[in-house]
Formats: C-alpha cells, structure tokens, sequence
C-alpha cells in the first residue's frame, strides 16, 4: 500500500462519510439557525454536550439497539473506553439528571450537533449526520407531548418544509394489551412484536397473536384509524391512550396531514406510551422522530424530538441563494467597507488587478462610499 501524494485513493473519505460544500452547507446552516430560533421562542434552552463521553455513562442511558452504533476507543489520559455519541438525546438526559438536577420541572432544552454511527444501513448509508432537537423534561401529560409534536411542527414550518406530516404511533401497544389478559407469555410477546412490525397476518396468527391481527388494519388517516382502534378496543384498555392521541391531534388539527400507525415499533425502542414519526413533501425518508420516555438511570419522565435534517439538505441545495455579496476593488476604503459590513453586507476584497466581481460571486461592487449593482 502506497502513501504517494499522487495516490488516487489518498483523499478518499471513509464510506458514508462525506464534505459539505458551500451550497449544501448553506442549506443546512438556515435550516438550524430556524429549527433553534423557534425552539428558544417557545421557551427551550439550548445545552451543547460533548462529542465523546465515557462508554460506560453513554452506553447506560441508550437502548440496547442503538448502542451498537458507537464507535468506541480508549482514552489515552485514564485508560477508560470513550464513545463517539450516535445520538444527543441520551446526553440531554444525563445533563437533566445531573447538572440541572435542581432546575424546576417541566424543564425544556434544545440542541444541535453532530452524531455518528460505526455503520449505515441499505436505506441510510450515511454515518454522520446533523441531530437537531429538543426535550420537555419532567412531563408524562399529553398536553407536553402535544407541545412536543406542535413544536416539531413549527419548527420545520420555519426552516421551510412544506407538506409536513405526523404519523403517531403507540409503541408499548403490546405489552398494554399483553397485560390486560391477552394470555400471551413472555415468548409469545416478543413474536408478536416481531410479526406486528413485519406487518405479517399469518405470521401473526401462528405466532398466537391472532387476537392482534386487528391491529394491522387499524392504520391510515388519522380520524378513520382512531375510530377503527376504538372498535377493537372493546374491553377500554387503551381507552386513555386514545383519548390522548385524539387532544394531540386535535392541538394540531389543520397543521400537518395525520395519519395512525398503532403498532408501529420501528425507531421507538425507547419510547413508551406515545411516538411519533415526521415527514415532508420532496424527502423520502423521515426527517424525525418523537416521543414519551424514561429517562434511564433517572427514571424521570420526558417527552421530546429529534430532527435528521440531511437528506432535507440535499433536497434543498441546489435551489438555495446564494447572500449577495460586495466588491472590494484594489485601493478602497477600509472605512467604507467596514459601515457596509455593518449594514450587513458580505464583502470580497480584490487581491489582483485580474480578480473578476462576477467570478468571485459578488453582485455589487464598492464605489466610492457606496454599493453599486453590476
């Protein structure tokens, strides 16, 4: 293996792995600056946790599915394994449990950063990736979890998603109905978890779920899938859980499109009674996912979202403007350049006698005191 400097396979990033250049980072620049400006309207405080923690501390407040995705590595100060986080949340929970421990609750908090994870997957190849989100800590009501999915709303409203919708989801669906005398033992339910995700009637049946098959057609619309939930739910087991989803949907009645999805799992292996999955139109894939949880190690109740916004940047990239900026010729004044600057303005400072306004970006050029299109 060859380290030339005219390797051709000397620069290439690792697979997943990828630069952003100008116009996507742009993108992905206004979409956070708007995602946290309608967050700290409503009251979210915004706490930056590090990149890399202890694994034991990180590892403890994750579900176990997720903590395969950190990369892991040994500090060379105390010989104790570090991890590279795979997802905010569990941090904002341990910044909840400790450091502001004595902060009155409800308690609301907001971030933004980087993650990565050790591999992507067949329909998310990317390894690293742009987390942004926040979390209503202290809170198991519907009335926060309603401020939680009208929050998510508004702030993909601001940073301009259009055609935004809400699928809910009721993730401990089967282990509720399980409890309510459904005689189904502890093998049985995991097999009808698995069956109900894989959205398999017979498997479902043989699994000795049959009493759940219901379930896999109680999804759609919101208004018609709520109604056909209440049917099934004739013993009023769930009958909490729907009224709940029925004030969230009323909250955001007009907002976003609705849809239910009762036994959806996917994505929500921590989440208790309430999830919740957004899309927009022109992204294939969801751009988050929200929910009610505990917060493990604390056991205290929260309620929050997160927000993948990249394959949203590279719908929007190519289509984003690009900031007029202004022309600095050889020999200008500094002064006026500087009051410019201050109005606002992004200035390009000539270096040579051939340096091109137009090539370098710039729709204006300095003249004098003042600003003049080309």
């Amino acid at each position: 293996m060859t380290d030339r400097a005219d390797d051709p396979g000397a620069d290439l990033l690792p697979e997943g792995l990828e630069d952003r250049l100008p116009q996507s980072t742009a993108a992905a620049e206004r979409i956070e600056r708007a995602v946290l400006a309608v967050l700290d309207a409503h009251g979210y405080d915004r706490v930056r946790p590090p990149l890399i923690e202890f694994e034991k501390s990180i590892v403890r407040r994750m579900a176990g599915v997720r903590s395969r995705h950190l990369f892991r590595f040994v500090d060379p100060k105390s010989l104790r394994m570090l991890a590279l986080r795979s997802d905010i949340t569990p941090q904002i929970g341990r910044i909840a449990a400790n450091g502001l421990a004595g902060r009155p609750r409800p308690l609301r908090l907001c971030y933004a950063g980087q993650v990565a994870r050790m591999i992507g997957d067949m329909l998310n190849p990317r390894r690293e990736s742009l987390q942004l989100g926040a979390e209503l800590v202290g809170s198991d009501s519907v009335a926060a979890a309603a401020e939680i999915v009208e929050l998510a709303i508004a702030a993909l409203e601001a940073a301009g998603a259009g055609d935004v919708s809400v699928d809910f989801t009721l993730p401990d669906l089967v282990d509720t109905l399980a409890a309510q005398g459904a005689g189904l033992s502890p093998v049985q339910v995991l097999a009808v978890r698995r069956e109900l995700d894989a959205k398999d009637a017979g498997a479902l049946v043989a699994a000795g779920g049959e009493a759940f098959v219901p379930l896999l057609y109680a999804s759609g619309p919101f208004e018609q899938a709520i109604g056909r939930l209440a049917a099934i739910d004739r013993g009023g087991v769930l009958a909490s859980r729907i009224q709940g989803l029925r004030q969230i949907a009323a909250r955001v009645a007009g907002r976003a499109r609705l849809t239910l999805d009762p036994s959806e799992r996917h994505g929500f292996e921590y989440q208790s009674w309430f999830g919740f999955t957004l899309y927009a139109g022109g992204v294939r894939t969801a751009l988050g996912r929200g929910g009610t949880y505990l917060i493990r190690g604390s056991e205290e109740a929260a309620t929050g979202f997160s927000l993948y916004p990249e394959e949203w940047v590279e719908a929007v990239k190519a289509a984003e403007p690009r900031r007029a900026a202004l022309f600095l010729p050889l020999g200008h004044e500094p002064a006026a350049a500087a009051r410019l600057r201050a109005e606002g303005w992004r200035t390009v400072a000539a270096l040579s006698k051939v340096d091109e306004p137009q090539a370098l970006g710039c729709s204006h050029m300095l003249e004098g005191q003042e600003a003049t299109p080309l």
